[in-house]
């Protein structure tokens, strides 16, 4: 398979299920735009095993020998995902680790469906999310990558909680609760109105702290934007505001994440776009 081709089946994947991280990155040169794809792509395909696979937890293993396998030079040549990944790592200094970190993130999701204390949820964000944008800092500003982790780990969690916040319904469905416990207790907020999906003040509250904090972390994750190059600035911006338009959503929902999906539309992008353009 052509590395143009494997690239373009990255790309496909990210514009299938991020409309707007791809809407987003289409602004960084070619190259650093098909690795941005590549890395998408990765973290896609153990999401999707963690999520929807058959059997997870062998598919999750062959996933991690493969990658193994390919840490190791050796890579199925049919594969787009391998393909175009073999090649970023050609073109960029990644550091391993957060990408093993990812994995180990989604399997958490094979044995673990509640969470205690924030702290034990900022620690599963980190594997998830996080770890996504230390992925990227090589790509996005190679130059001051060790100075941007901590703002890559903030905005990681902000967009974490975010999904978190309007997956609220679905995650349930499937058994998961990302609330942490003491935060619901605060607010008394019962396992039994979680399960019966009300939307009473006591849950609009919880999911409002829970808001706030993801703010905070966009405006962490934003602080030091100037340490990014020119290129990658308007990108990574965006990302961000695209996904904290997803709150603004949410907010206007009243909070019904059972009932009502909070997304952003075009017309929101393109109004995002123009204002962060222009600042």
């Amino acid at each position: 398979m052509e590395i143009s081709v494997a690239y373009k089946m990255c790309q496909q994947v990210m514009e299938h299920h991020s409309k707007s991280f791809s809407k987003a990155f289409q602004l960084l040169p070619l190259e650093k735009r098909q690795a941005v794809w590549a890395i998408y792509a990765f973290c896609r395909t153990v999401d999707d095993i963690v999520d929807e696979g058959t059997n997870p937890v062998t598919e999750l293993n062959d996933f991690k020998t493969n990658f193994e396998q390919f840490r190791n030079g050796t890579i199925d040549e049919s594969d787009y995902l391998w393909i175009a990944l073999n090649d970023t790592f050609s073109k960029f200094d990644f550091d391993i680790q957060p990408f093993l970190d990812m994995v180990k993130g989604q399997e958490m999701d094979l044995y673990k469906s509640r969470y205690n204390t924030m702290e034990e949820l900022e620690q599963y964000a980190y594997y998830v999310a996080s770890t996504v944008g230390l992925m990227l800092l090589p790509i996005l500003s190679p130059e001051n990558k060790e100075q941007l982790r901590p703002s890559a780990i903030s905005l990681g969690l902000a967009m974490q909680i975010t999904n978190i916040l309007r997956d609220i319904g679905e995650d349930l469905d499937r058994d998961r609760i990302y609330i942490p416990k003491d935060l619901r207790d605060k607010h008394n907020y019962t396992d039994t109105m979680l399960a019966n999906k009300e939307v009473n003040p006591a849950f609009v509250r919880m999911c409002e702290e829970l808001s706030n904090i993801a703010e905070q972390n966009y405006e962490k994750g934003l602080a030091n934007i100037e340490l990014y190059p020119q290129f990658s600035r308007l990108p990574v911006t965006l990302s961000a505001y695209y996904y904290k338009a997803i709150l603004t959503s949410i907010r206007q929902n009243n909070y019904d994440v059972f009932g009502k999906r909070a997304y952003v539309t075009t017309q929101q992008k393109q109004h995002i776009l123009k204002m962060v353009a222009k600042a």
